[in-house]
């Protein structure tokens, strides 16, 4: 994610773990609370399913980032591998594999099929409380013999995408890979607990065309945009050809074709 259109005020809640809670509040640089303080929007807790972001006042469970099971297993073993959209999206074929960087990562979901079909993901995301989930997710994921092999070809970068890209180092990425949150309106914008969760707390990336270019500039082989099928095209450009789906779209931005 890009930038915030609102700033909720965020604790980590007290629950029994000291000194994971009070490093993770310094890192994040907000507060250790007792669960009766009511002045705060959302909270992490540390539990042992993990670390989970959850509203202040109960009003959905808790969301965290796990490649072992739930949505992510389901996706890995029934997602449909190289027939999916994604993976035509990236250029995933034959033997073709391309390193991937993964600009708007969020909560890791299409990284971590990317890295299931083999590619190498390099993921940024600069919103402090859902990169300290992703921290968290990818530790845990490392230990899992189902999924540890998958997690070892994704690697979290430091920093926010245009200060990624500005000071790139080595090879460059094939594909750069783009889903930022679009802004909705109205009844047809209403989206699952999880997702309500993280828009409040994550706000719209209202700056999400510039990084169109700079991505293109990066990649070695193309630019892929994820957007709403409705959505208007990313910076007002164009993309060299889409693949639509019912709700989403993939734009693809070719640089270079891959070798067959």
């Amino acid at each position: 994610m890009l930038v915030a259109s609102t700033h909720p005020k965020l604790a980590v809640i007290a629950g029994g773990h000291q000194l994971l809670e009070t490093t993770l509040a310094a890192e994040l640089g907000v507060p250790v609370i007792k669960k009766n303080n009511t002045g705060y929007d959302f909270v992490m807790r540390i539990t042992s399913l993990g670390l989970g972001l959850e509203p202040m006042d109960g009003s959905s469970g808790a969301v965290r980032v796990d490649f072992a099971a739930g949505k992510a297993r389901h996706r890995r073993v029934f997602g449909g591998g190289k027939g999916q959209q994604i993976a035509k999206a990236v250029g995933v074929q034959g033997s073709v594999r391309p390193s991937v960087l993964d600009l708007t990562t969020g909560l890791g979901g299409d990284a971590f099929v990317l890295a299931s079909l083999g590619c190498q993901v390099s993921m940024v995301e600069r919103q402090p409380a859902i990169r300290a989930l992703l921290v968290d997710g990818l530790a845990r994921g490392e230990l899992d013999i189902d999924v540890g092999d998958i997690v070892a070809g994704m690697t979290l970068k430091q920093g926010h995408a245009l200060s990624v890209m500005a000071t790139w180092e080595g090879l460059a990425p094939q594909v750069v890979y783009l889903d930022p949150m679009f802004p909705h309106a109205g009844k047809s914008a209403q989206v699952k607990k999880e997702m309500a969760l993280f828009r409040q707390l994550v706000g719209s990336d209202t700056d999400a065309d510039n990084l169109l270019g700079p991505a293109l500039a990066l990649a070695s082989h193309r630019v892929v945009v994820k957007r709403p099928r409705i959505a208007p095209d990313l910076a007002e450009q164009k993309p060299t050809y889409r693949l639509e789906g019912k709700a989403n779209r993939f734009d693809i931005y070719v640089n270079k074709s891959f070798s067959k």
